[in-house]
């Protein structure tokens, strides 16, 4: 069954540069209006992917949606801002808190970390949705990443997923909602081959591990769902305590990648999502930038000839 409902009057054109909450905003078709009613005040991008000139990541907020951070590692440094996802147990009610409790089990220091060595100026900041033990829930995780989202954060870390298909439509909504307010979520896959989210969905950067040795490598896989794959294999990362641990995921991939974001929109703040995914897949490895050979339009023989005197 086919259902109309009544055209609404078409939004306000955005200021160059502005950007709307996702949601807001949105023009369905555009009539009465041309391109220099719609301006986009837009950023190229880097060369093959890679940001000309020194890119460290400042003026890019990173947020680590995780199991905390543990404060003053000396490979993480300050954050620059600590939150909690609680639940209460009577009410069932949700809320995010500020924290000062760092890290319950050394994950998201390990993400935090790995992100501070590759975008070393970027701001950090972190939002705990995991407990002791690597436990946690789906509405708790759900409820975090959207305080992400709403925050405007130009990137979010999040080596996390959740196998309960029951949150699966709601997280694809939030997903595509970051996306189009310029929210990037770098998602990681899950290391067992079994139907997990957001890092199923294509409005994501969706990250697995690779075993090359160069930890300054990325790769594009050309089989999707996952799209690229960091270095996750046997890495040295920051750990409770101070410390540091070798140690293997899916997990530790995702925040290089997180990091190389971070990295190129410091350089290139005006990038949309697609954009950035872009600049991914040219500055990937094994993406080689081969020159198309020239194929001339059906029933041109290729033969040029002057007719100007006859």
């Amino acid at each position: 069954m086919t259902t109309t409902e009544p055209a609404q009057a078409p939004a306000e054109p955005l200021r160059p540069g502005a950007r709307t909450a996702p949601g807001q905003g949105l023009t369905w078709s555009l009539r009465g209006r041309g391109p220099d009613d719609v301006p986009v005040l837009a950023d190229a991008g880097p060369p093959l992917g890679r940001p000309a000139g020194p890119a460290t990541g400042r003026g890019v907020r990173v947020c680590v949606v995780d199991s905390g951070v543990e404060r003053d590692h000396p490979l993480v440094g300050p954050l620059a801002g600590s939150w909690v996802v609680v639940k209460d147990g009577e009410s069932g009610g949700i809320t995010v808190e500020p924290t000062t409790t760092g890290d319950t089990c050394g994950h998201g220091t390990a993400c935090a970390g790995i992100i501070r060595r590759t975008a070393p100026e970027c701001e950090i900041h972190s939002v705990r949705v995991l407990g002791e033990r690597f436990s946690g829930t789906g509405d708790i995780l759900m409820a975090g990443l959207r305080w992400a989202v709403e925050q405007r954060f130009d990137v979010v870390n999040l080596s996390l997923s959740t196998t309960r298909t029951r949150f699966a439509q709601e997280l694809h909504s939030l997903a595509d909602s970051a996306y189009f307010a310029r929210t990037v979520i770098v998602a990681s896959a899950h290391n067992t081959p079994v139907e997990s989210f957001p890092w199923r969905f294509a409005s994501v950067i969706s990250v697995g591990s690779h075993q090359e040795d160069d930890p300054e490598l990325h790769l594009y896989n050309p089989d999707p769902p996952v799209e690229f794959f960091g270095p996750g294999q046997n890495v040295t990362v920051p750990w409770l305590g101070g410390r540091t641990i070798r140690t293997t995921g899916n997990s530790f991939a995702t925040p290089y990648v997180a990091g190389l974001c971070a990295r190129v929109l410091s350089a290139h703040p005006r990038m949309t999502a697609f954009q950035l995914k872009n600049a991914l897949y040219l500055s990937a490895a094994n993406v080689r930038h081969a020159p198309r050979p020239y194929s001339p339009p059906a029933g041109d023989t290729g033969d040029t000839r002057d007719d100007s005197e006859n």
